[in-house]
């Protein structure tokens, strides 16, 4: 989560960037509001991807986390199974 708060610090701070660069640059003001789009367009969309990107990272990992709690679960039954056997040939 961690890496999510600064890769959006980051992305913020690049789209503040341009577009105090735009306004600054000497331009019309319809050039300057098309570019300010833009820019708004593509950083919407790297945002877009990070968070897939995030998502899927974090759907991968509950996936590993699933897989891995069904091996251990029967791991673990398979182990009181066994106990339940030996002490049942202990008692006889």
């Amino acid at each position: 989560m961690n890496i999510g708060k600064v890769a959006v610090g980051v992305l913020a701070g690049v789209a503040v960037g341009a577009l105090i660069g735009v306004l600054f640059a000497p331009d019309k003001g319809t050039e300057t509001r098309k570019k300010i789009a833009k820019k708004g367009t593509d950083t919407i969309d790297d945002l877009k991807c990070k968070v897939d990107d995030l998502l899927s990272s974090l759907n991968d990992k509950i996936d590993a986390a699933k897989e891995e709690a069904s091996t251990i679960y029967e791991k673990g039954k398979s182990k009181a199974e066994d106990l339940k056997r030996d002490a049942r040939s202990q008692m006889s």
